[in-house]
């Protein structure tokens, strides 16, 4: 009687363990996020193509990589999503509200990938979006921190996790393009 008990509590430990684990991990394709035109827009609809989400500043020493950020997406566009994501807590270098955003980002840069609404993608109130995209729990691969400005996030086109790459890393550079070609 013992050992059938202790059988029985160890295999509801162990299937509590998985069923605990198996709901934390989710699909980043169950994630939404609002445009910067105010739109609401689900990630399912980038499914099978390559996504590259970015948090992006326009008065940050890195903002010039619009321009290859655009190329790239462009260039790779059967293939990969660019997602920009503003966001304002690395030393207020985006300040400016929707409007100003998009028409900086258009006019300067020429951008047509999506962008969202002004967004946290650290700490308290960080999107969820972003709670995925730096928690191994969620994305089942790895957790980060977003360091800087125009950090970038790679997932694959059956929305599994890739990598994660830091500002430093341009646009074009052979760690991401090598994905798509």
């Amino acid at each position: 009687m013992k050992k059938t008990l202790t059988k029985l509590i160890f295999i509801g430990l162990i299937f509590m363990f998985f069923k605990s684990n198996a709901q934390e991990l989710s699909s980043i394709y169950d994630l939404t996020y609002n445009s910067i035109t105010g739109e609401k827009v689900s990630l399912e609809e980038y499914k099978g193509k390559f996504i590259l989400f970015v948090n992006v500043a326009s008065e940050c020493g890195f903002t010039s990589q619009y321009k290859d950020l655009e190329k790239l997406a462009e260039t790779y566009k059967d293939k990969l999503v660019v997602l920009g994501f503003p966001c304002d807590q690395f030393g207020g270098q985006e300040p400016g509200n929707s409007a100003q955003i998009l028409s900086f980002c258009k006019e300067r840069y020429g951008v047509t990938f999506p962008l969202s609404e002004k967004i946290k993608v650290k700490g308290d109130n960080q999107h969820e979006i972003y709670d995925w995209l730096t928690n191994k729990k969620r994305n089942g691969i790895s957790s980060t921190i977003v360091k800087w400005n125009f950090q970038k996030y790679l997932v694959s086109p059956n929305g599994n996790f890739i990598d994660y790459y830091y500002s430093v890393t341009k646009p074009l550079s052979e760690k991401i393009t090598s994905h798509f070609k």
